[in-house]
């Protein structure tokens, strides 16, 4: 465990290292600034580019970013006067946290109720109706969902307000928008899976002894089912959590999604950095815990 522990840990700061350095010469090799608009003359534009380092060449400002990442500095905010990256981050992550853990609990939940009794169901009435519904949630991009959901129960029926999370009720709309997705993918990947063990000889075997059809479903097929879940789960847990851009920008929700969008915007180049490597972090984590869990779930698996 110690050894693979220690590969984890190095393949992690490769992966960071390699992030790091292919997102700040892209965005650097993209035309125009941070500090360029029809207002700014060219002597402020010297004199902000000086102070922020952006006038030195490009490599000794990648040398002195590195430097500054090592410490765990991700810079300061070019937009946002007097905050610096890991301010912003700390102080708009839980927003993002709470939507899109709730999201993903959301998710989780009613992909397995859906895929189980589309199993269970299959080829009937309710099997379709869940696959039609998946099959919707997949294909239709979720900004034009959110849309609809604002349409419909926002502005038509006025039952939430489509603005904000300053309520329980105003959490409705964007979870179920940011989850769509996700939900309809594992629900499709339960069924699928479990229609594969249901016809395994150790099930027709464990119903022919007389075991009750929950203790069938829930100790055997479903343990042997959610495995494939659990790979899923990881990277979807560390996208939702950061919070789905589309969905923070369309509902007006104050956390990372939102200023992500804003700094591609206004090429607030420390803020994208940031939360770029922010983000690559909750993935590398998200995917070492899953390793850690398939091994609670299946000791079969072993880690090398």
């Amino acid at each position: 465990m110690v050894q693979y522990v220690a590969k984890r840990f190095f393949a992690a700061v490769s992966t960071l290292f390699i992030v790091s350095t292919l997102t700040f010469f892209l965005m650097n090799i993209v035309p125009g600034g941070p500090f360029l608009s029809e207002k700014t003359n060219s002597q402020t534009l010297e004199r902000m580019n000086a102070k922020y380092g952006l006038d030195r060449p490009i490599h000794e400002q990648y040398v002195n970013y590195m430097g500054r990442l090592v410490q765990g500095d991700l810079g300061i905010s070019y937009k946002r006067q007097g905050f610096t990256v890991n301010e912003i981050i700390t102080e708009k992550f839980p927003v993002s946290a709470r939507l899109g853990l709730l999201t993903v609990a959301w998710s989780i939940v009613s992909g397995l109720l859906l895929g189980t009794l589309a199993a269970i169901k299959r080829n009937k009435l309710l099997d379709r109706l869940v696959m039609f519904i998946c099959t919707v949630g997949i294909s239709v991009p979720g900004f034009i969902i959110g849309t609809m959901l604002i349409y419909i129960f926002a502005e038509r029926m006025g039952w939430v307000s489509a603005l904000g999370i300053n309520t329980p009720g105003q959490y409705i709309l964007p979870i179920i928008t940011l989850s769509m997705q996700p939900m309809s993918y594992i629900a499709r990947l339960i069924r699928s899976n479990m229609l594969e063990v249901i016809d395994q000889d150790y099930i027709k075997t464990a119903r022919a002894k007389g075991l009750p059809s929950s203790r069938i479903i829930f100790k055997h097929i479903m343990r042997n089912t959610i495995i494939p879940l659990i790979t899923y789960v990881g990277p979807m847990t560390a996208f939702v959590i950061t919070g789905g851009f589309y969905v923070e920008r369309l509902f007006q929700i104050p956390g990372l999604g939102d200023y992500f969008v804003r700094s591609v915007e206004t090429r607030d180049y420390p803020l994208i950095m940031g939360l770029t490597i922010f983000l690559a972090m909750l993935i590398i984590a998200a995917n070492f815990i899953v390793d850690i869990v398939y091994r609670i779930v299946d000791p079969r698996i072993k880690l090398q």
